[in-house]
């Protein structure tokens, strides 16, 4: 839009200053082309209207509209189509992964807010073995959509606090949602919108400030993650011990060294303690609850038991063991 702007004033400024080798048909003799009439000329002729009532009479008026404004007419034809194909080509991509994504709605994921936060969530998802057509993506930011459009996904443009934006993304058949604007208020209000929309959804959501954790969990949300806290423990531990500030981020960054993860209990490990298995279990899941490995609740491991393991980043972190891929699991009927 800018440069058709600048097309258009310069035309209109070059027709002015030569305003004596143009004539105005409609007025009488000896009355010149004035500022509003070069307005005039200059639309109707860049947008190849061209009604014919002024006119170049003069060999330097017709030497400027061959030469000058005949390629200004075509470059901002050129612009004007080329900026609505470019608009047109952009919403046909979006409807076209928003209907194939609607084939396949249920059960889905909705990433609401597509900044950094957002895009490592989807990384993470990714790389564990989540369906990128399976991810929706709900933005109002222009370059996080188009960031969200480039890694092919289903988007939905809009505010996430209003009921009918998060309608469109199929929030009430969402299995898991993942809340991270760059602003709390925003954060709470979508958290509530969605629990009203979704009662069953998985709500993950990230709060700045940890005064704002309670807020947000009796908003709905069923896990908080503190970024402010969380970073300014890992750059506190850095500083006062920098190999244990390097074992932590080997733990938060994927695919590399050791991660931390969520498995299965095998049959051949029921009746054990934590601590003697292979894997290094952290803690353990038991009736939705989450103990610590050394708590005497689970000093035995039983059926149902799901474990916290820090394991080596090549294997995937929701498989059943190293090794064991194959091995039947603990909660599977006999």
């Amino acid at each position: 839009m800018l440069a058709a702007m600048a097309i258009l004033v310069g035309t209109v400024l070059l027709v002015y200053v030569d305003r004596h080798g143009y004539r105005d048909g409609n007025d009488p003799p000896g009355y010149g082309v004035n500022f509003i009439d070069s307005i005039y000329y200059t639309t109707v002729t860049l947008s190849t209207t061209g009604y014919g009532d002024i006119a170049p009479v003069t060999e330097k008026a017709r030497l400027v509209n061959a030469f000058l404004i005949t390629p200004a007419r075509i470059a901002f034809l050129v612009l004007l189509i080329g900026t609505t194909l470019e608009v047109l080509a952009s919403q046909g991509r979006e409807m076209f992964r928003v209907s194939r994504w609607r084939k396949n709605m249920g059960e889905h994921v909705v990433i609401v807010g597509y900044g950094t936060k957002g895009r490592s969530a989807v990384e993470t998802l990714v790389n564990n073995g989540q369906d990128r057509e399976g991810i929706v993506v709900v933005d109002k930011g222009a370059t996080a959509l188009a960031d969200a459009h480039a890694d092919g996904l289903a988007v939905v443009t809009g505010d996430a606090t209003r009921r009918e934006v998060l309608q469109r993304a199929g929030i009430s058949t969402a299995s898991h949602v993942i809340i991270t604007t760059d602003r709390d208020d925003s954060n709470v209000l979508a958290t509530l919108t969605v629990r009203q929309l979704n009662p069953d959804a998985w709500i993950v959501s990230a709060v700045r400030e940890q005064e704002n954790v309670p807020l947000m969990k009796q908003s709905g949300a069923d896990s908080v993650i503190t970024s402010s806290d969380a970073v300014g423990r890992l750059l506190g531990l850095s500083s006062l011990s920098p190999t244990l500030g390097s074992v932590m981020e080997d733990l938060l960054t994927y695919g590399e060294g050791l991660e931390v993860a969520e498995r299965d209990l095998l049959v051949p490990e029921v009746g054990k303690p934590p601590q003697s298995l292979p894997d290094q279990v952290i803690a353990v899941v038991r009736d939705e609850k989450v103990y610590r490995y050394f708590d005497p609740v689970v000093t035995q491991l039983a059926r149902g038991d799901r474990l916290i393991v820090v394991r080596p980043a090549k294997e995937l972190p929701w498989a059943p063991r190293p090794g064991t891929h194959d091995e039947a699991l603990a909660n599977e009927e006999t």
